[in-house]
Order: C-alpha cells, then structure tokens, then sequence
C-alpha cells in the first residue's frame, strides 16, 4: 500500500519569483539595519547616519550604543525635531525585539519628514552582537577595535 506524499507546509503558498523576492528584499533592507552595520558605521565615522536612542534618559544612562543621541519617542515632535538636519538618515533603536519604542521613534521621524531606519534587536542585539557601552549621559565615541566575535552574517 502506498501512502501520499503529505502535503508541504513550506509550499502551501507559492514561492514568490527570484524578481519579487529581490524586490521584497531590498525593501526590507531599506527598512532596518542590523547592530553589525550600525556597529560598523561609527567605527568609520560615516556622518549621513544618526543614530538616536528612543528609551527614556534614566535607560539611555543604564547604558547605550557609543555615539547614540538620546531622543526619547515621547518627546518627539515639529518643535523638538527642528533643529535635526534633514540630510541625515536616522537610525532608532530601543530595548530590543519586546519593545516598539525604536518603531514609535522611526514612525514619528518619518511622519515628521525624515528619512529613518530601524536597527532590528535593539540594544539587547548589539551588546550580542559584542559591541561596546557607553553609560552615563555623555554620548561617548565608538571605539576603534571590533568585537573578538566577527559577524556571522
């Protein structure tokens, strides 16, 4: 007796065409940037980025990433944004994958005329991802030296 093949899981909707999935990718990727490439940005000194913390000043204190801007999500609006220089691109970020604060941020950048990106996983994915923390409420400096853990991706 011969059995069906069981139906796929993975395949119950069709995979897109190689074109959507670049489509759909590029996208994605124009939404959001990982720590690594955030991480490795400030080390560079690249100047078209920004990169603000959208957590409260007592959390940004705690610890933040070297070089971040503390601009709680809550505060922001057209009198605390005017003096932010519309050439950049501001990347937010929050506590991690179980806070929206970074999207919030992101969401009122953009409604505002900025051009923004997300770092996915936050502060919690960055300190992963072994990249230093500045605490205090100095902004600090990116050091030069990468983590002993090189990016797996």
């Amino acid at each position: 007796m011969t059995h069906p093949a069981p139906a796929s899981s993975v395949l119950a909707f069709p995979a897109p065409t190689p074109a959507q999935s670049c489509d759909y990718m590029a996208a994605k990727l124009s939404f959001h940037a990982d720590a690594w490439d955030v991480a490795e940005d400030l080390r560079n000194g690249i100047d078209a980025i920004v990169v603000i913390d959208t957590r409260s000043p007592a959390h940004y204190e705690q610890g933040h990433v070297p070089g971040a801007v503390s601009f709680p999500h809550r505060t922001m609006d057209a009198d605390s944004t005017a003096h932010l220089d519309r050439s950049k691109v501001y990347v937010t970020y929050c506590d991690g994958i179980g806070c929206n604060g970074s999207t919030k941020g992101a969401y009122k950048l953009a409604r505002l005329g900025f051009t923004v990106k997300e770092m996915l996983g936050g502060l919690d994915f960055w300190i992963r991802d072994g990249q230093p923390v500045a605490t205090g409420p100095e902004r600090g400096t990116m050091p030069a030296a990468r983590p002993a853990i090189e990016c797996a991706c």
